[in-house]
Order: structure tokens, then C-alpha cells, then sequence
């Protein structure tokens, strides 16, 4: 399969990741605002659940979109911060939920994935 074809048909899993490490981080900080503001949806938007559910979708979309890239173009470094990142959002879910070291943890981790899959992206395009 061409590096075209490979671009082509993979470039929305990094759009779609990135997409969603925005939305995350939009969520994470929006999270702490809200609470402040509105206790009463505060438990809504900050439940663990939600955390775990995000991850759940994250690693194995990362693990597709970063694994098609490494063969696609055979850089490393998005591969390696986006897994990074990844196993910071990991780390977060193991820390009292509300603390801001799982906010902090939770945020540089997003970011890290969305630099990953930037890079992904950028990758397939020089590959071209």
C-alpha cells in the first residue's frame, strides 16, 4: 500500500484523536469553572466514569493511529510522546479524583496525545 493511500485512509484517526484530546482538555478545565459555579452538575461532569471511558477510547485509538504512522513514515517521536501522554492520562486515573495533581497529570497527558498525533499527521504528509 502506498504512503498516499496509508495518509488517506488514516488521517482521520489523528484528526478524530485530536478532536478528542481537545475536547478533553476542554473538559478538564471547563470541569473545575462549572463545579465552582454550579455544584449541582459538578457531579455529572467531574464522575470518574467519564475519565475512564475517555481513556478507554484514547489508548486504543492512539495505539491504531500511531502504529499506522510508524509504519507508514517510521518516525518514532509521535509514536513516544503520544504514548507518553497517554500513560499520564493513565496515571491521573490512579489519583484521588479532584486533586490537582490528577488535573495536572490529566492535562499535560491530553496535550502530549494531541502533540503526538500532530506530529503523526505531519509525518504522513512528508512521507508523501
Amino acid at each position: 500500500m502506498q504512503h498516499s493511500e496509508l495518509n488517506a485512509r488514516g488521517e482521520w484517526i489523528d484528526r478524530f484523536a485530536i478532536v478528542l484530546s481537545g475536547l478533553c482538555l476542554v473538559h478538564c478545565v471547563l470541569s473545575i469553572f462549572v463545579v465552582a459555579l454550579i455544584a449541582s452538575i459538578g457531579g455529572l461532569l467531574v464522575n470518574p466514569l467519564v475519565h475512564e471511558i475517555g481513556l478507554g477510547i484514547a489508548i486504543p485509538l492512539g495505539m491504531l493511529a500511531f502504529w499506522r504512522g510508524l509504519r507508514a513514515h517510521g518516525r518514532l517521536e509521535p509514536a513516544m510522546i503520544g504514548g507518553s501522554g497517554l500513560c499520564l492520562m493513565a496515571y491521573a486515573l490512579s489519583l484521588p479524583h479532584g486533586v490537582a495533581g490528577e488535573v495536572g497529570f490529566t492535562v499535560i497527558g491530553v496535550s502530549l496525545v494531541a502533540l503526538g498525533h500532530t506530529l503523526n499527521r505531519r509525518a504522513f504528509a512528508a512521507a508523501e
